[in-house]
Protein backbone atom coordinates (compact mmCIF):
# COMPACT_ATOMS: atom_id res chain seq x y z
CA UNK A 1 0.00 0.00 0.00
CA UNK A 2 1.25 3.49 -0.80
CA UNK A 3 -0.12 6.90 0.06
CA UNK A 4 -1.40 8.92 -2.84
CA UNK A 5 -2.77 12.44 -3.04
CA UNK A 6 -6.47 12.32 -3.92
CA UNK A 7 -7.64 15.87 -3.22
CA UNK A 8 -6.22 19.34 -2.73
CA UNK A 9 -7.30 21.79 -0.07
CA UNK A 10 -7.89 25.22 -1.55
CA UNK A 11 -8.57 28.31 0.48
CA UNK A 12 -5.31 28.74 2.39
CA UNK A 13 -2.02 30.35 1.49
CA UNK A 14 -0.34 26.99 0.83
CA UNK A 15 -2.28 24.17 -0.78
CA UNK A 16 -3.03 21.31 1.62
CA UNK A 17 -3.01 17.71 0.42
CA UNK A 18 -5.41 15.20 1.90
CA UNK A 19 -4.13 11.63 1.76
CA UNK A 20 -5.70 8.20 1.99
CA UNK A 21 -4.07 4.78 1.66
CA UNK A 22 -4.82 3.22 -1.72
CA UNK A 23 -3.31 0.33 -3.68
CA UNK A 24 -0.58 1.30 -6.15
CA UNK A 25 -2.81 0.27 -9.09
CA UNK A 26 -5.29 2.98 -8.14
CA UNK A 27 -2.78 5.84 -8.00
CA UNK A 28 -3.28 7.00 -11.58
CA UNK A 29 -7.03 7.19 -11.08
CA UNK A 30 -6.52 9.02 -7.77
CA UNK A 31 -4.27 11.58 -9.42
CA UNK A 32 -7.00 12.36 -11.97
CA UNK A 33 -9.34 13.15 -9.05
CA UNK A 34 -7.11 15.95 -7.74
CA UNK A 35 -8.92 19.23 -7.20
CA UNK A 36 -6.98 22.36 -8.27
CA UNK A 37 -6.46 25.25 -5.88
CA UNK A 38 -8.91 28.12 -5.98
CA UNK A 39 -8.21 31.73 -5.15
CA UNK A 40 -5.99 32.00 -2.08
CA UNK A 41 -7.57 32.76 1.25
CA UNK A 42 -5.88 33.98 4.40
CA UNK A 43 -4.24 31.24 6.49
CA UNK A 44 -6.42 28.51 7.96
CA UNK A 45 -5.51 27.18 11.43
CA UNK A 46 -5.32 23.41 11.90
CA UNK A 47 -8.69 21.71 11.53
CA UNK A 48 -9.70 18.24 12.73
CA UNK A 49 -12.33 16.38 10.70
CA UNK A 50 -13.93 12.95 10.87
CA UNK A 51 -13.51 10.99 7.64
CA UNK A 52 -16.05 8.19 7.16
CA UNK A 53 -17.28 6.18 4.15
CA UNK A 54 -20.84 6.47 5.50
CA UNK A 55 -22.16 9.09 7.90
CA UNK A 56 -25.73 8.74 9.20
CA UNK A 57 -25.91 11.94 11.20
CA UNK A 58 -29.33 11.39 12.77
CA UNK A 59 -28.75 7.74 13.67
CA UNK A 60 -27.84 8.46 17.30
CA UNK A 61 -31.24 10.06 17.86
CA UNK A 62 -32.69 6.62 17.16
CA UNK A 63 -30.02 4.85 19.21
CA UNK A 64 -28.23 3.59 16.08
CA UNK A 65 -24.66 3.82 14.75
CA UNK A 66 -23.66 7.00 12.90
CA UNK A 67 -20.53 5.46 11.35
CA UNK A 68 -21.52 1.92 10.26
CA UNK A 69 -18.29 1.51 8.22
CA UNK A 70 -15.94 3.04 10.84
CA UNK A 71 -14.45 6.55 10.89
CA UNK A 72 -11.07 8.16 11.47
CA UNK A 73 -10.04 11.57 12.75
CA UNK A 74 -7.73 13.51 10.45
CA UNK A 75 -5.89 16.72 11.32
CA UNK A 76 -5.28 19.21 8.51
CA UNK A 77 -2.24 21.33 9.38
CA UNK A 78 -0.54 23.70 6.94
CA UNK A 79 0.32 21.75 3.80
CA UNK A 80 0.11 18.35 5.53
CA UNK A 81 -2.59 16.01 6.71
CA UNK A 82 -2.31 13.00 8.97
CA UNK A 83 -4.50 10.71 11.08
CA UNK A 84 -4.93 11.94 14.63
CA UNK A 85 -4.94 8.54 16.34
CA UNK A 86 -3.72 5.93 13.83
CA UNK A 87 -3.26 3.36 16.63
CA UNK A 88 -7.04 3.05 16.97
CA UNK A 89 -9.43 1.13 14.75
CA UNK A 90 -11.91 4.04 14.71
CA UNK A 91 -12.16 7.61 15.99
CA UNK A 92 -14.68 10.47 15.74
CA UNK A 93 -16.34 13.32 17.69
CA UNK A 94 -13.29 15.55 18.27
CA UNK A 95 -13.59 18.46 20.70
CA UNK A 96 -10.55 20.70 21.24
CA UNK A 97 -9.65 21.89 24.74
CA UNK A 98 -10.09 25.53 25.70
CA UNK A 99 -6.32 26.12 25.51
CA UNK A 100 -6.12 24.37 22.14
CA UNK A 101 -3.53 21.82 23.36
CA UNK A 102 -5.57 18.62 23.66
CA UNK A 103 -8.54 16.95 22.05
CA UNK A 104 -11.27 14.72 23.48
CA UNK A 105 -12.80 12.16 21.15
CA UNK A 106 -14.65 8.87 20.91
CA UNK A 107 -12.55 5.94 19.74
CA UNK A 108 -12.28 2.17 19.42
CA UNK A 109 -9.08 0.20 20.03
CA UNK A 110 -10.48 -2.75 18.04
CA UNK A 111 -13.20 -2.59 15.42
CA UNK A 112 -15.61 -4.64 17.52
CA UNK A 113 -15.17 -2.55 20.68
CA UNK A 114 -17.77 -0.06 21.90
CA UNK A 115 -16.94 3.62 21.51
CA UNK A 116 -14.89 4.89 24.48
CA UNK A 117 -13.55 8.33 25.48
CA UNK A 118 -9.93 9.19 24.64
CA UNK A 119 -7.66 12.22 24.81
CA UNK A 120 -4.61 13.18 22.79
CA UNK A 121 -2.42 16.25 22.43
CA UNK A 122 -3.10 18.29 19.32
CA UNK A 123 0.66 18.28 18.64
CA UNK A 124 0.77 14.48 18.54
CA UNK A 125 1.62 11.68 20.92
CA UNK A 126 -0.23 8.52 21.81
CA UNK A 127 -3.96 8.60 22.59
CA UNK A 128 -4.84 8.14 26.26
CA UNK A 129 -7.94 6.16 27.27
CA UNK A 130 -9.89 8.31 29.75
CA UNK A 131 -13.11 6.37 30.24
CA UNK A 132 -14.13 2.85 29.28
CA UNK A 133 -17.47 1.12 29.60
CA UNK A 134 -19.22 -2.01 28.38
CA UNK A 135 -21.31 0.15 26.07
CA UNK A 136 -20.86 3.15 23.75
CA UNK A 137 -19.68 6.52 25.08
CA UNK A 138 -19.96 9.18 22.34
CA UNK A 139 -19.74 12.96 21.71
CA UNK A 140 -17.44 13.92 24.63
CA UNK A 141 -17.20 17.69 25.19
CA UNK A 142 -14.95 19.70 27.46
CA UNK A 143 -16.58 21.37 30.46
CA UNK A 144 -14.99 23.87 32.85
CA UNK A 145 -13.64 22.60 36.16
CA UNK A 146 -11.92 19.52 34.75
CA UNK A 147 -15.08 17.70 33.68
CA UNK A 148 -16.59 16.46 30.43
CA UNK A 149 -20.10 15.77 29.18
CA UNK A 150 -20.95 12.88 26.85
CA UNK A 151 -23.70 10.42 25.89
CA UNK A 152 -23.75 6.85 27.26
CA UNK A 153 -25.72 4.09 25.56
CA UNK A 154 -28.22 2.52 28.00
CA UNK A 155 -31.16 0.12 27.56
CA UNK A 156 -33.41 3.22 27.54
CA UNK A 157 -31.34 5.09 24.93
CA UNK A 158 -28.35 7.44 24.97
CA UNK A 159 -28.29 9.25 28.33
CA UNK A 160 -26.52 12.52 29.10
CA UNK A 161 -23.78 12.23 31.72
CA UNK A 162 -20.85 14.23 32.99
CA UNK A 163 -17.69 13.02 34.71
CA UNK A 164 -14.21 14.07 35.68
CA UNK A 165 -11.61 13.59 32.98
CA UNK A 166 -10.38 10.40 34.65
CA UNK A 167 -13.90 8.94 34.52
CA UNK A 168 -14.69 9.39 38.20
CA UNK A 169 -17.67 11.10 39.84
CA UNK A 170 -20.16 10.31 37.07
CA UNK A 171 -23.33 12.42 37.24
CA UNK A 172 -26.51 11.61 35.33
CA UNK A 173 -28.01 14.64 33.56
CA UNK A 174 -31.09 13.22 31.76
CA UNK A 175 -33.96 11.37 33.41
CA UNK A 176 -36.33 10.27 30.65
CA UNK A 177 -36.24 7.44 28.15
CA UNK A 178 -34.87 8.59 24.80
CA UNK A 179 -31.62 9.55 23.12
CA UNK A 180 -29.82 12.69 24.29
CA UNK A 181 -26.77 13.79 22.28
CA UNK A 182 -24.63 16.74 23.49
CA UNK A 183 -23.86 19.38 20.87
CA UNK A 184 -21.93 22.10 22.73
CA UNK A 185 -21.14 23.63 26.09
CA UNK A 186 -22.32 27.22 25.89
CA UNK A 187 -20.33 30.13 27.24
CA UNK A 188 -22.79 30.50 30.15
CA UNK A 189 -22.03 26.91 31.21
CA UNK A 190 -25.25 25.29 30.00
CA UNK A 191 -25.17 22.17 27.85
CA UNK A 192 -26.80 22.33 24.42
CA UNK A 193 -28.12 18.92 23.41
CA UNK A 194 -30.24 17.32 20.72
CA UNK A 195 -33.10 14.86 21.13
CA UNK A 196 -36.53 14.17 19.70
CA UNK A 197 -39.46 16.51 20.30
CA UNK A 198 -41.40 16.14 22.57
CA UNK A 199 -38.44 15.84 24.93
CA UNK A 200 -36.85 12.45 24.34
CA UNK A 201 -39.99 10.85 22.91
CA UNK A 202 -40.64 12.37 19.49
CA UNK A 203 -39.14 11.68 16.06
CA UNK A 204 -38.49 15.35 15.15
CA UNK A 205 -34.97 16.57 16.09
CA UNK A 206 -35.03 19.50 18.50
CA UNK A 207 -32.51 21.47 20.53
CA UNK A 208 -32.66 21.75 24.33
CA UNK A 209 -30.61 23.20 27.17
CA UNK A 210 -29.73 21.89 30.62
CA UNK A 211 -27.45 23.12 33.39
CA UNK A 212 -24.30 21.23 34.31
CA UNK A 213 -26.08 19.50 37.23
CA UNK A 214 -29.04 18.34 35.11
CA UNK A 215 -31.42 21.05 36.33
CA UNK A 216 -33.37 23.62 34.34
CA UNK A 217 -34.02 21.50 31.25
CA UNK A 218 -35.86 23.49 28.58
CA UNK A 219 -36.21 24.06 24.84
CA UNK A 220 -33.87 26.64 23.35
CA UNK A 221 -36.94 28.11 21.64
CA UNK A 222 -40.59 27.13 21.81
CA UNK A 223 -41.66 27.66 18.19
CA UNK A 224 -40.91 24.03 17.18
CA UNK A 225 -41.61 25.04 13.60
CA UNK A 226 -39.04 22.80 11.93
CA UNK A 227 -36.72 19.91 12.68
CA UNK A 228 -33.64 21.33 14.39
CA UNK A 229 -30.31 19.98 13.27
CA UNK A 230 -31.79 18.68 10.02
CA UNK A 231 -28.73 16.47 9.59
CA UNK A 232 -26.88 17.09 12.80
CA UNK A 233 -25.63 19.38 15.50
CA UNK A 234 -25.64 23.00 16.61
CA UNK A 235 -22.78 25.23 17.75
CA UNK A 236 -22.51 28.59 19.49
CA UNK A 237 -20.75 31.30 17.49
CA UNK A 238 -18.53 34.13 18.72
CA UNK A 239 -21.59 36.40 18.52
CA UNK A 240 -23.42 34.22 21.03
CA UNK A 241 -25.85 32.97 18.38
CA UNK A 242 -26.55 29.24 18.09
CA UNK A 243 -26.23 28.02 14.49
CA UNK A 244 -27.75 24.72 13.37
CA UNK A 245 -28.77 22.90 10.21
CA UNK A 246 -31.99 22.15 8.36
CA UNK A 247 -30.42 19.90 5.75
CA UNK A 248 -30.36 22.19 2.71
CA UNK A 249 -30.09 25.34 4.78
CA UNK A 250 -28.67 26.85 7.95
CA UNK A 251 -30.54 28.73 10.67
CA UNK A 252 -29.73 30.43 13.94
CA UNK A 253 -31.12 31.39 17.32
CA UNK A 254 -30.27 34.93 18.32
CA UNK A 255 -31.15 36.63 21.59
CA UNK A 256 -33.20 39.32 19.81
CA UNK A 257 -35.64 36.82 18.27
CA UNK A 258 -38.22 34.52 19.86
CA UNK A 259 -38.12 32.26 16.79
CA UNK A 260 -35.30 31.01 14.60
CA UNK A 261 -33.78 33.20 11.90
CA UNK A 262 -32.54 31.88 8.52
CA UNK A 263 -28.86 32.06 7.55
CA UNK A 264 -28.35 33.06 3.92
CA UNK A 265 -25.72 30.43 3.11
CA UNK A 266 -24.74 28.98 -0.29
CA UNK A 267 -26.78 26.06 -1.60
CA UNK A 268 -25.86 22.61 -0.31
CA UNK A 269 -26.86 19.76 1.97
CA UNK A 270 -25.25 20.62 5.32
CA UNK A 271 -24.07 18.04 7.83
CA UNK A 272 -24.00 20.14 10.99
CA UNK A 273 -21.12 20.92 13.35
CA UNK A 274 -20.33 24.39 12.07
CA UNK A 275 -16.82 25.35 13.17
CA UNK A 276 -15.95 29.03 13.52
CA UNK A 277 -12.42 30.24 12.89
CA UNK A 278 -10.98 32.95 15.16
CA UNK A 279 -11.41 35.48 12.33
CA UNK A 280 -15.15 34.74 12.02
CA UNK A 281 -15.13 32.50 8.95
CA UNK A 282 -17.05 29.22 9.14
CA UNK A 283 -15.83 25.74 8.24
CA UNK A 284 -18.79 23.65 7.04
CA UNK A 285 -19.40 20.09 5.89
CA UNK A 286 -21.57 20.23 2.80
CA UNK A 287 -22.63 17.89 0.04
CA UNK A 288 -22.80 19.81 -3.21
CA UNK A 289 -25.45 18.90 -5.81
CA UNK A 290 -24.40 15.73 -7.62
CA UNK A 291 -21.66 14.85 -5.12
CA UNK A 292 -21.49 11.49 -3.36
CA UNK A 293 -19.81 12.69 -0.16
CA UNK A 294 -19.60 15.71 2.12
CA UNK A 295 -16.62 17.97 1.54
CA UNK A 296 -15.20 20.68 3.76
CA UNK A 297 -15.76 24.29 2.72
CA UNK A 298 -14.77 27.65 4.11
CA UNK A 299 -17.37 30.42 4.10
CA UNK A 300 -17.31 34.05 5.17
CA UNK A 301 -20.85 34.83 6.46
CA UNK A 302 -22.51 37.31 4.13
CA UNK A 303 -20.55 36.26 1.05
CA UNK A 304 -22.19 34.60 -1.95
CA UNK A 305 -19.93 31.57 -2.26
CA UNK A 306 -18.12 29.01 -0.13
CA UNK A 307 -14.67 27.76 -1.11
CA UNK A 308 -13.96 24.04 -0.93
CA UNK A 309 -10.85 23.35 1.13
CA UNK A 310 -10.94 19.53 1.43
CA UNK A 311 -12.53 16.67 -0.45
CA UNK A 312 -12.20 12.91 -0.29
CA UNK A 313 -13.89 10.99 -3.13
CA UNK A 314 -14.35 7.93 -0.92
CA UNK A 315 -15.37 9.43 2.43
CA UNK A 316 -17.51 12.13 4.03
CA UNK A 317 -15.52 14.86 5.79
CA UNK A 318 -17.65 15.89 8.74
CA UNK A 319 -17.48 17.25 12.31
CA UNK A 320 -14.90 20.01 11.63
CA UNK A 321 -13.21 21.36 14.75
CA UNK A 322 -10.68 24.20 14.75
CA UNK A 323 -7.45 23.70 16.70
CA UNK A 324 -7.25 27.05 18.48
CA UNK A 325 -7.65 28.42 21.98
CA UNK A 326 -11.04 29.75 23.04
CA UNK A 327 -12.65 31.27 26.09
CA UNK A 328 -13.63 28.70 28.71
CA UNK A 329 -17.35 28.65 29.57
CA UNK A 330 -18.53 29.89 32.92
CA UNK A 331 -18.60 27.23 35.61
CA UNK A 332 -22.18 26.70 36.74
CA UNK A 333 -22.49 26.55 40.55
CA UNK A 334 -25.13 23.97 41.42
CA UNK A 335 -28.08 25.21 43.46
CA UNK A 336 -29.42 21.71 44.21
CA UNK A 337 -30.32 20.84 47.80
CA UNK A 338 -30.00 17.46 49.47
CA UNK A 339 -33.68 16.66 49.00
CA UNK A 340 -35.57 13.86 47.26
CA UNK A 341 -38.02 16.42 45.85
CA UNK A 342 -38.04 19.63 43.83
CA UNK A 343 -40.15 22.80 44.02
CA UNK A 344 -41.81 24.38 40.99
CA UNK A 345 -43.24 27.91 40.90
CA UNK A 346 -45.25 28.97 37.83
CA UNK A 347 -45.69 32.75 37.60
CA UNK A 348 -48.62 32.71 35.17
CA UNK A 349 -49.85 29.42 33.72
CA UNK A 350 -52.27 31.37 31.50
CA UNK A 351 -49.36 32.49 29.32
CA UNK A 352 -48.26 30.23 26.49
CA UNK A 353 -46.44 30.37 23.19
CA UNK A 354 -49.38 28.32 21.87
CA UNK A 355 -51.89 31.15 22.29
CA UNK A 356 -54.62 32.10 24.77
CA UNK A 357 -56.52 29.49 26.78
CA UNK A 358 -60.15 28.70 26.03
CA UNK A 359 -61.02 29.02 29.75
CA UNK A 360 -59.29 30.28 32.88
CA UNK A 361 -57.33 27.50 34.65
CA UNK A 362 -58.59 26.59 38.11
CA UNK A 363 -56.29 23.68 38.95
CA UNK A 364 -53.09 22.06 37.77
CA UNK A 365 -52.71 18.29 37.72
CA UNK A 366 -49.28 16.62 37.86
CA UNK A 367 -48.59 13.25 36.25
CA UNK A 368 -45.68 10.82 36.06
CA UNK A 369 -44.98 7.50 34.35
CA UNK A 370 -45.30 4.24 36.22
CA UNK A 371 -42.88 1.31 35.79
CA UNK A 372 -45.17 -0.19 33.15
CA UNK A 373 -45.27 3.05 31.14
CA UNK A 374 -48.77 4.02 32.24
CA UNK A 375 -49.61 7.62 33.11
CA UNK A 376 -50.02 8.02 36.87
CA UNK A 377 -51.89 11.03 38.30
CA UNK A 378 -50.08 12.59 41.27
CA UNK A 379 -52.79 15.00 42.41
CA UNK A 380 -53.90 18.56 41.82
CA UNK A 381 -53.10 22.01 43.16
CA UNK A 382 -55.02 25.29 42.86
CA UNK A 383 -54.14 27.88 40.25
CA UNK A 384 -54.52 31.45 41.54
CA UNK A 385 -56.39 34.19 39.70
CA UNK A 386 -53.11 35.57 38.36
CA UNK A 387 -52.23 32.12 36.95
CA UNK A 388 -49.61 31.25 39.57
CA UNK A 389 -49.13 27.94 41.37
CA UNK A 390 -46.47 26.44 43.65
CA UNK A 391 -45.98 22.68 43.93
CA UNK A 392 -43.52 20.09 45.20
CA UNK A 393 -42.75 17.06 43.02
CA UNK A 394 -40.53 14.00 43.16
CA UNK A 395 -37.07 14.57 41.71
CA UNK A 396 -35.37 12.80 38.80
CA UNK A 397 -38.59 11.26 37.45
CA UNK A 398 -40.82 11.94 34.40
CA UNK A 399 -43.25 14.80 34.98
CA UNK A 400 -45.88 16.75 33.08
CA UNK A 401 -48.76 19.12 33.91
CA UNK A 402 -52.37 19.56 32.81
CA UNK A 403 -54.39 22.73 33.40
CA UNK A 404 -58.02 22.15 34.40
CA UNK A 405 -60.98 24.52 34.44
CA UNK A 406 -63.46 24.87 37.33
CA UNK A 407 -65.37 21.81 36.08
CA UNK A 408 -62.20 19.67 35.97
CA UNK A 409 -61.95 19.70 32.17
CA UNK A 410 -58.54 19.89 30.53
CA UNK A 411 -57.86 23.30 28.99
CA UNK A 412 -54.19 22.67 28.15
CA UNK A 413 -51.71 19.85 28.61
CA UNK A 414 -48.05 19.37 27.86
CA UNK A 415 -47.21 17.39 24.74
CA UNK A 416 -44.42 15.48 26.43
CA UNK A 417 -42.50 14.97 29.66
CA UNK A 418 -39.67 16.74 31.48
CA UNK A 419 -37.83 16.26 34.74
CA UNK A 420 -36.99 18.24 37.87
CA UNK A 421 -33.77 17.40 39.67
CA UNK A 422 -33.67 16.28 43.28
CA UNK A 423 -33.30 19.46 45.31
CA UNK A 424 -34.10 21.78 42.39
CA UNK A 425 -36.09 24.98 42.95
CA UNK A 426 -37.36 26.20 39.63
CA UNK A 427 -39.41 29.17 38.47
CA UNK A 428 -41.03 29.34 35.04
CA UNK A 429 -42.84 32.22 33.37
CA UNK A 430 -45.81 30.20 32.16
CA UNK A 431 -46.77 27.01 30.37
CA UNK A 432 -44.63 26.52 27.24
CA UNK A 433 -44.04 30.25 27.17
CA UNK A 434 -40.43 30.19 25.99
CA UNK A 435 -37.27 31.30 27.79
CA UNK A 436 -37.11 34.51 25.75
CA UNK A 437 -40.17 35.98 27.58
CA UNK A 438 -39.54 38.13 30.67
CA UNK A 439 -41.92 37.78 33.65
CA UNK A 440 -43.89 40.67 35.13
CA UNK A 441 -42.22 42.30 38.12
CA UNK A 442 -44.75 41.36 40.81
CA UNK A 443 -45.18 38.90 43.67
CA UNK A 444 -47.27 35.94 42.47
CA UNK A 445 -50.56 35.54 44.31
CA UNK A 446 -49.77 31.98 45.34
CA UNK A 447 -46.87 33.20 47.51
CA UNK A 448 -49.05 35.84 49.11
CA UNK A 449 -51.36 33.03 50.18
CA UNK A 450 -48.70 30.51 51.25
CA UNK A 451 -44.98 29.88 50.84
CA UNK A 452 -45.44 26.13 51.33
CA UNK A 453 -45.72 24.21 48.04
CA UNK A 454 -48.61 21.81 47.49
CA UNK A 455 -47.39 18.21 47.77
CA UNK A 456 -47.68 16.55 44.35
CA UNK A 457 -45.02 13.90 44.97
CA UNK A 458 -47.62 11.14 44.95
CA UNK A 459 -47.37 10.51 48.69
CA UNK A 460 -50.93 11.78 49.18
CA UNK A 461 -52.43 9.44 46.59
CA UNK A 462 -55.22 7.12 47.64
CA UNK A 463 -53.79 3.61 47.49
CA UNK A 464 -56.07 0.77 46.51
CA UNK A 465 -56.34 -2.25 48.75
CA UNK A 466 -54.04 -4.21 46.45
CA UNK A 467 -51.39 -1.53 46.92
CA UNK A 468 -51.50 -0.08 43.40
CA UNK A 469 -51.63 3.68 42.83
CA UNK A 470 -54.46 5.49 41.06
CA UNK A 471 -53.81 5.28 37.34
CA UNK A 472 -55.30 7.56 34.69
CA UNK A 473 -55.31 6.68 31.03
CA UNK A 474 -52.29 5.15 29.36
CA UNK A 475 -49.08 6.03 27.62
Amino acid sequence: MRRSAVAVLAGCTAAILIWISVPAAEQATAQRRMVPSHANQSAVPPVIVTAAPVYDSLAALAGAERFPQAAHLMILRGDAQEPLAPQLAASADADVAFDGKAVLFAGKRQAGDPWQIWMQGTDGGDPQLLMAAATDLIRPLWMPGGRMVYARRTPAGFALESAELDGRNVQRLSFLRGNYIPDAVLRDGRILFETGFPLGAGATPELFLVYADGSGVESVRCDHAHARGGREHARQMLSGDIVFTHGARLARFTSASADEDPVAAPQGDYAGDVAELPDGRWALSVRRPGAQHDSLVLWNPGSQAAHEIARDPQRDLVQPTVVASRAAPKRHPSGLHDWATGNLLALDARLSHSGPLAAAPSQVRAETLGPDGQTVALGTAPVENDGSFFVQVKGDTPLRFELLDAQGRTVREEEGWFWVRRGEQRICVGCHTGPERAPDNRVPAVLLRSTTPVDLTGSALQVARDGSSTVRGGH
